[in-house]
């Protein structure tokens, strides 16, 4: 089938370079502009769009997708199907009615749509999680889908080690999709769950939680996010690895004690294994121990 592919983040890379590879290679990729990245804030073109130059595939990165000139650039293409993966900007009418739009969504659709399907369904402690190939509509993840395929969450799965197989488990999806046409089933909307937007919040580690539910938030956030604890002179300390334990200090506290810091809980404690101080590289507990203690 003749495709342009819309993508931002390294998860729509995977899933660019599957679709590349078939017999349904982009004519067209469409991503987002460069932006400021990191402490530097240096101008930095998206995941996708170095993708796109290593396997010479045209680029377009409008300031919107659905301005007019962009919207001609993706019909002068002609394509029978616009592959979307996790673009990251609203696509609107009349763009959505101009195509046949298929969106790979990280999530057993209906559950867990909306913007961070993977960190949610990491954060809620699911056995399984899994892709699925949706018709994009007005709806928030909302339309038909026409393929799904599962794939169990381990018990010490992080996003870093959960997304990349569900990246490629979403590229063959698409591909398989794009071969077959399957029919098109309606999501039962009575099971909808929304996997909101990371905020700050979901990042500092509550000592008023219990410490397998924080254990699951230091892992649904790393690398790319990171989780941290307050400490009782206001600064923050990142936490890299974790692990619930049976007992600790008091809920809320931390206890800067060997072998690790121990963030109390309102069950059991967090034993802060791998942190990241302010400024500083991850490094092990003992290691910050030590630095502490000087």
């Amino acid at each position: 089938m003749r495709t342009v592919f819309l993508g931002t983040s390294e998860f729509a890379v995977h899933v660019l370079r599957r679709l590349a590879e078939s017999p349904h290679r982009p004519a067209l990729v469409v991503t987002r502009p460069d932006r400021p990245k990191g402490r530097g804030r240096l101008v930095s073109p998206p995941p996708v769009a170095r993708a796109a130059h290593e396997l010479e595939i045209e680029l377009s990165q409008p300031a919107s997708v659905n301005e007019d000139s962009a919207r001609e650039s993706i019909a002068s293409r002609s394509p029978q199907v616009v592959c979307v993966c996790a673009f990251g900007a609203l696509i609107k009418e009349p763009l959505l009615s101009e195509h046949l739009m298929l969106n790979v969504h990280p999530s057993l659709l209906p559950r867990w749509r909306g913007a961070a399907p993977i960190e949610r369904a990491i954060m809620a402690g699911d056995s399984e999680t899994g892709v699925s190939i949706m018709r994009v509509t007005a709806g928030l993840d909302s339309g038909p889908v026409c393929a799904q395929a599962r794939e169990r969450v381990a018990s010490e799965d992080s996003y870093g080690t959960l997304a990349p197989r569900l990246a490629e488990l979403g590229g063959e999806l698409l591909v398989r999709a794009l071969d077959q046409s399957p029919p098109f089933t309606e999501q039962d909307q009575s099971l909808a769950t929304y996997a909101e937007k990371i905020t700050a919040e979901d990042r500092r580690l509550d000592g008023g939680r219990s410490a397998l539910e924080l254990e699951r938030v230091v892992r649904a956030l790393h690398p790319h996010v990171g989780a941290f604890v307050e400490l009782s002179d206001g600064g923050r300390l990142g936490v890299i690895e974790a692990r619930a334990v049976a007992t600790g200090p008091p809920a809320g506290s931390v206890a800067l004690e060997s072998p690790a810091p121990l963030l109390g809980c309102a069950e059991g404690a967090l034993e802060l294994t791998v942190v990241q101080p302010p400024g500083k590289r991850p490094m092990s507990a003992d290691a910050y121990l030590r630095g502490v203690r000087r």
